[in-house]
């Protein structure tokens, strides 16, 4: 094409560029016909798709003389010829012949030829479907404002949001200006209104709906293991039996890669997740899982899709690992948990070489594959351990107990997740090349790491240390003190009672402490670490956390506050120690509900007797000579249970 300008200049183009351009259009002409919407025409019913149907079929004969699908050498029939008829007189015939006027076979004529078949369907049955139906539009607008508004109030009923509704619009319009539609339609109209909003039902996924985005999802992409990983921390729906011995509910922390769909690690903790275990959990992830007595030999890197022998020539810890890959994360991705964006988890992520991507605030769509595994997890693995208690009340069962510890279900989850999650097909992992096939995380990461490659990170002892959590202490004659306990060693000998060089901390030390065994501490000191053992060590009979001393020191606090005196240390290393062997031995569940019940009963319906009258006891009568005395000895369950240790 030969393009000339206003200034005379001359260009050739290709003709295909030329009409593909935006602002290309040929000017004075009539456009192309619009193609018909075959998706409308199949969701209409057929009896109105073969009405127009059978109106084309008079139109093409009118137009042609010949009906559509006409055999070859048919005739057309008399008044329909357009040899020796006009386009006139056709349409008078059909008019004629179908009782309609002549206007009406035009009109049919031109939608046809502007909208082909959808030009002849009767609109009323395409009509789209109002939500709003007969309803006054004010009313529907405060309907509207109100269920928008219900998003984060208490779930109530459709009767209240009624009543609201009705008040509003008479404060807004005044009262019997709008009129009301009745008390069935008035139902059906909120009803229509609240769809898929969840406003009569669960307020938790009410919330989660709304805070939805508007914009459309986009998945997480991520080219190589390690690239982007994912923690959070969730409560897990399973009893467990703490350190004490009382069932309570545990926190679990995972990390997730994105390109794999790999748990890179899990930890199960009590009471609830702290910065140490966030920072553990980066530790674990650099570790090859080894193999535990009693796992079947079929969980071994050895056994699995994982290239081992490539793996081993570059790692040999890998000789004994089970099948869980070791995946060293690039960014982890987080969100604003005190556990997350504290100190001791930054300082992990720093050391170790991890960029931090904080996820928006009440937005859980940026860590979507973490929540999705949560959600897998109560799923594949939760609800069939003994003791799963569902998500809420009303998904519990009666009178759930607490079976396994916190260690040995730490156990569990560490055995299934490499025979029920690593082995397992995921739908996130499809082969691109064959969509049909999912791939599981193990073959998913043999086929990324033969591209990516594979450099192991592996952590000292002290590496271990500078994860731990910080205190800073004074070096005393009698050691470091931290929570009433007191820790000393012979190693400490040359800095006590001396300043540690660092004034932003005032001559203090820095003390990292291991919050789930409490028996010794580390301090750095300018020749390295010194391990400073608890001195009330030898009381205890095994390793205890923050939170068990915290228990036992309260223990004794009420037992010294009883006796008018202040608690000592040796008095709580009593108080531990008798902890922990309650412990061992399991709680004495029902006699706990039992006195816990007659408590109750005895506090709320004890009557309120008058003070009785004095009464003149006459002395009792001596007992005869002859008659002797068996006192009956007091059963002791706890001595019984001693001589049984």
């Amino acid at each position: 094409m030969r393009l000339r300008s206003d200034a005379g200049t001359d260009q050739v183009v290709l003709a295909g560029h030329l009409m593909s351009a935006l602002d290309f259009v040929v000017m004075d002409s009539p456009g192309l016909p619009a193609v018909e919407p075959f998706g409308l025409l199949d969701s209409l019913p057929k009896e109105v798709v073969a009405a127009a149907e059978s109106w084309r079929d008079h139109v093409v004969e009118v137009e042609t003389g010949l009906p559509p699908g006409a055999a070859p050498g048919t005739l057309p029939r008399p008044g329909f010829d357009p040899s020796t008829t006009t386009l006139t007189d056709r349409q008078r015939v059909k008019a004629t012949e179908l009782g309609v006027t002549v206007r009406t076979v035009e009109i049919k004529r031109a939608r046809y030829s502007a909208q082909g078949l959808w030009g002849l369907i009767d609109q009323r049955a395409a009509r789209a479907f109002d939500v709003a139906g007969q309803a006054d539009a004010r009313l529907v607008a405060v309907l509207r404002e109100l269920i928008a508004a219900e998003t984060d109030a208490s779930t109530g009923t459709r009767s209240r949001l009624m009543r609201r509704a009705v008040k509003r619009v008479e404060q807004v319009h005044g009262a019997g200006v709008v009129p009301m539609p009745g008390k069935t339609a008035f139902y059906a109209l909120v009803d229509r209104l609240a769809v898929g909003r969840h406003t009569f039902g669960s307020a938790v996924t009410r919330r989660q709906t709304a805070n939805r985005p508007a914009g459309a999802f986009t998945a997480t992409l991520a080219a190589r293991p390690g690239e982007q990983v994912q923690i959070d921390s969730t409560p897990i729906d399973v009893m467990v039996l703490a350190a004490d011995g009382v069932p309570v509910r545990a926190d679990l922390t995972i990390a997730v890669d994105v390109a794999t769909r790999t748990i890179c690690a899990a930890v199960l903790r009590p009471v609830g997740t702290k910065a140490v275990d966030a920072s553990l959990l980066l530790a674990k992830m650099l570790v090859p899982e080894p193999m535990r007595p009693g796992w079947s030999d079929a969980l071994r890197m050895s056994a699995s899709r994982l290239p081992y022998e490539r793996l081993l020539e570059v790692d040999a810890r890998m000789r004994e690992a089970a099948a869980r890959p070791v995946i060293v994360p690039e960014q982890v991705v987080i969100d604003h948990g005190k556990v997350f964006v504290s100190e001791t988890f930054t300082r992990g992520c720093e050391r170790l070489g991890i960029s931090i991507q904080p996820a928006r605030k009440g937005t859980p769509t940026d860590k979507g594959v973490v929540e999705a595994t949560f959600a897998a997890i109560k799923t594949l693995f939760a609800q069939h351990v003994a003791g799963f208690k569902g998500a809420n009340t009303q998904m519990r069962g009666r009178a759930v107990a607490a079976e396994w510890t916190l260690d040995e279900l730490q156990d569990l989850l560490d055995e299934w997740l490499i025979v029920g999650w690593a082995h397992r097909p995921h739908d996130a992992l499809r082969d691109p090349h064959a969509p049909r096939r999912m791939l599981t995380p193990n073959e998913r990461y043999a086929a990324l790491v033969a591209v990516a490659g594979y450099l192991p990170l592996t952590l000292s002892g002290n590496d271990y240390l500078e994860l731990l959590p910080v205190k800073w202490r004074a070096i005393n004659d009698y050691g470091v003190s931290i929570d009433y306990r007191t820790y000393n060693s012979p190693e400490l000998g040359p800095w006590r009672r001396q300043h540690s060089g660092l004034t932003g901390k005032r001559g203090l030390w820095e003390v990292h402490y291991d919050p789930y065994d409490l028996s010794q501490v580390f301090v750095r000191t300018p020749e390295g670490w010194v391990t400073a053992a608890w001195t009330h060590a030898a009381m205890v009979c095994a390793p205890f956390a923050d939170f068990t001393w915290r228990h036992a020191r309260s223990l004794a606090a009420d037992t010294c506050q009883a006796a008018g005196r202040e608690v000592t240390e040796t008095e709580i290393a009593r108080a531990l120690d008798a902890l922990l062997t309650r412990a061992e031995h399991g709680p004495d569940r029902v006699g706990a509900r039992v006195a816990a019940r007659t408590r109750a009963a005895a506090a709320t319906h004890r009557p309120v007797l008058p003070s009785p009258a004095p009464v003149d006891i006459a002395p009792a009568p001596a007992a005869s000579a002859g008659a002797e005395v068996i006192p009956f000895g007091v059963f002791d369950a706890d001595a019984e249970a001693e001589r049984w240790l």
